[in-house]
């Protein structure tokens, strides 16, 4: 799975939260805009298309509308990257990421109480 640029990222975000199964780019412009992240109509369409392109977007044209639908859930995403990240940076070793996060302090408390609950229970979830 291709990595994404971080405005298509972004645009992919306003999708995936978007509770109808298609979005409209309407829609994703005045996001946009409301996450005070303008972006001029042509730009728009160029990452759109890139998204298209690398599959994680169908366009269907419904007469002078473009809707868009998420080929890729955000949690497919999300753990594409992190074996991704784990493979690149800690050569295919949860163990390394997980000695990392608790060594370089970079846990809260809660969350370690958490990391620590989930393994002793083996929850798999």
């Amino acid at each position: 799975m291709a990595k994404l640029s971080d405005a298509e990222y972004e645009i992919m975000k306003i999708i995936w939260e978007d509770q109808e199964k298609t979005t409209l780019f309407s829609y994703i412009m005045d996001e946009l805009i409301k996450q005070g992240r303008p972006c001029q109509k042509n730009t728009l369409i160029v990452l759109l298309s890139r998204l298209v392109g690398k599959g994680y977007l169908k366009a269907t044209k419904t007469g002078r509308r473009n809707e868009y639908t998420p080929l890729i859930s955000e949690t497919e995403y999300q753990t594409s990257q992190t074996q991704n990240f784990i493979d690149k940076v800690y050569e295919g070793s949860v163990k390394g990421l997980v000695m990392n996060l608790i060594a370089g302090d970079l846990l809260t408390d809660e969350e370690y109480e958490e990391l620590k609950r989930l393994l002793e229970g083996g929850n798999r979830s």
